[in-house]
């Protein structure tokens, strides 16, 4: 799968989940929330591209070991970078919750979409 569907994809399913999360529990301004969205997409979908692309020629095993590591990293870094950009607090569950939503609806669409 070329990498700027990938992208898209992600963000048109986590950029609407991440917002109304952020809005409704948060009660972060949706702009806000949207931004939010889309820049910690921006930080991450990048070097986990890179980093699953350097095991796609490997063992089924070990590509998705490192997928499984690889989306629970993201969904941390994601929970960390929320909170300098919404200021919500880190040990608050409402980052862990969102991205890990938001992630995990765009796996299932990323597989669900590009499955040959």
């Amino acid at each position: 799968m070329p990498y700027p569907p990938a992208l898209a994809l992600t963000l048109l399913v986590e950029t609407p989940l991440y917002t109304a999360a952020l809005t409704r529990a948060g009660g972060i301004r949706p702009a806000r929330a949207a931004t939010a969205a889309v820049l910690v997409n921006l930080a991450t979908h990048p070097l986990l591209w890179w980093s699953l692309s350097r095991c796609a020629g490997g063992s089924a095993a070990a590509y998705w070991t490192a997928f499984a590591v690889g989306e629970i990293t993201v969904c941390a870094v994601e929970a960390a970078l929320l909170r300098p950009l919404t200021g919500l607090r880190l040990g608050e569950p409402l980052p862990w919750a969102a991205a890990g939503t938001a992630n995990a609806a765009s796996v299932l669409a990323g597989l669900l979409a590009f499955a040959r």
